[in-house]
């Protein structure tokens, strides 16, 4: 049964690739702790294809309605500090508005909310953006990033013919930076040839003793990171 008590203080959402559903579980986490009455604060801190107009449909409004906060800019700027239009790679994107990404200022800005957090007991979710080696700047990578903070992760994959492929070397990427995956989350892919329960198993031979989740296609157009099954035995 679950107990808030257990419940490590931080996570990193990372994923395989991007719209692979790191989004969709992470909201999908932030709500159920939420609801279960437990303090939590989801991190963006790293968006890119950001534009006010359309507030309510990106990563960081929809991470603020997971828990139940006012969808409005400047709640997004507190959650979601380096904001970039262009929906590129962040150095991508960053270089298209004269910019960068200050990365000693970005692990600060993590590390500083998770030790705010964590003396508070309020865990702290933070979501990356887009896949595990995806450029932040001319040197580091999101893995970079993630080994910086030193938290366990989560990494999400979907179920799309090549996944499994794509699933252990962004595993093998981070085991080689020391990084404790603390559980993959297959999330079923809109096309999905190949049954779930198959991908599953093959993943689990090459990574035994890794927790491994699945998450059926959830077909509601509607919020439907509130239709997710319980992940919180997860964070445990």
């Amino acid at each position: 049964m679950y107990q808030k008590s257990n419940i490590i203080t931080a996570f990193f959402i990372t994923s395989t690739g991007t719209s692979i559903g790191k989004t969709f579980v992470t909201a999908a986490l932030g709500y159920q702790l939420t609801d279960a009455q437990k303090n939590v604060q989801v991190l963006k801190p790293v968006i890119s294809g950001y534009e006010e107009c359309s507030i309510d449909s990106i990563d960081s409004g929809i991470l603020l309605k997971s828990m139940g906060l006012e969808i409005s800019h400047a709640n997004v700027c507190q959650i979601s500090p380096w904001r970039f239009k262009a929906a590129l790679s962040p150095d991508m994107a960053a270089s298209r508005e004269g910019r960068s990404i200050n990365f000693a200022q970005l692990v600060e800005f993590c590390s500083t909310s998770i030790s705010t957090n964590t003396s508070k007991d309020i865990v702290t979710l933070i979501e990356g953006v887009g896949g595990t080696m995806v450029p932040l700047d001319a040197e580091h990578t999101v893995l970079d990033w993630i080994s910086s903070l030193k938290i366990p992760t989560i990494l999400v994959a979907g179920t799309y013919l090549g996944t499994i492929s794509h699933t252990l070397t962004a595993y093998k990427a981070l085991a080689s930076k020391g990084i404790n995956v603390s559980n993959i989350i297959l999330s079923q892919s809109e096309k999905s040839p190949v049954p779930m329960s198959e991908t599953r198993a093959t993943i689990s031979r090459f990574l035994p003793g890794i927790d491994i989740t699945g998450i059926g296609r959830i077909n509601k157009t509607f919020d439907p990171w509130k239709h997710c099954p319980d992940l919180l035995q997860i964070l445990t």
